[in-house]
């Protein structure tokens, strides 16, 4: 059974602090905060960085996505996979499942909450600025999404035939799909970082972007 998901406090997203990515005594506290998206942070598994740990669950939601879209007529075979993949989206909404545990919506809330908090730094560059934007753009549409995907999991789960459930799985693996990769929501033959459109791979991108721009690669 999927649980109503359950709102975390965001004040227990902004516990602790860890940086593997510079241990410089003199280091400004922007590139502490990329290093927290980047490579540290307290309580992820194994105290990765929100952005990895973010895209590790979202794979996990990718893979259970698509097996469970590769039976649109077994509607047992897809509850479970769904199961699985709004565990790794939202562990407290599905506790079973084989996902990291920490959830994907959560590291992806972290990630566009230490972008901010690297653009609001004392001495933020430009460079750190202008990419921090469009990180917490890209991280902001997978939290959206994510929260998309539990509710579609209830409706999945509530659903007594398969003819029923398959449509809403399609949808849910269109949406694990967007969150990694991003999506060209206005059809021009791009994807950017934009509302609607910038995903994970887009939030890492732009990351790569600040990094190089702080001399930091």
């Amino acid at each position: 059974m999927i649980r109503p998901a359950l709102v975390l406090p965001v004040a227990l997203l902004v516990i602790g602090c860890a940086d593997r990515m510079t241990s410089s005594s003199d280091a400004n506290m922007a590139h502490e905060h990329m290093g927290h998206i980047l490579t540290g942070w307290q309580d992820t598994p194994d105290q990765a960085g929100l952005l990895p740990t973010a895209i590790a669950e979202a794979d996990v939601a990718v893979q259970h996505a698509g097996f469970a879209a590769s039976r649109p007529d077994d509607l047992d075979w897809m509850k479970l996979h769904v199961v699985h993949v709004v565990h790794a989206v939202d562990p407290t909404a599905a506790p079973a499942g084989p996902g990291l545990g920490y959830g994907l919506e959560r590291a992806a809330a972290g990630v566009g909450q230490h972008a901010g908090f690297a653009a609001e730094s004392e001495g933020a560059s430009d460079n750190v600025k202008l990419h921090a934007g469009h990180v917490a753009a890209s991280a902001g549409n997978a939290v959206q999404w994510s929260e998309r995907i539990i509710a579609l999991g209830g409706a999945v789960d509530a659903a007594t035939s398969a003819e029923a459930a398959a449509p809403i799985v399609a949808e849910i693996e269109t949406l694990t799909l967007a969150i990694r990769n991003g999506t060209d929501g206005d059809d021009d033959g791009q994807v950017t970082w934009q509302a609607g459109e910038g995903g994970l791979a887009q939030a890492e991108q732009h990351m790569q972007f600040m990094r190089e721009g702080e001399g930091l690669s």
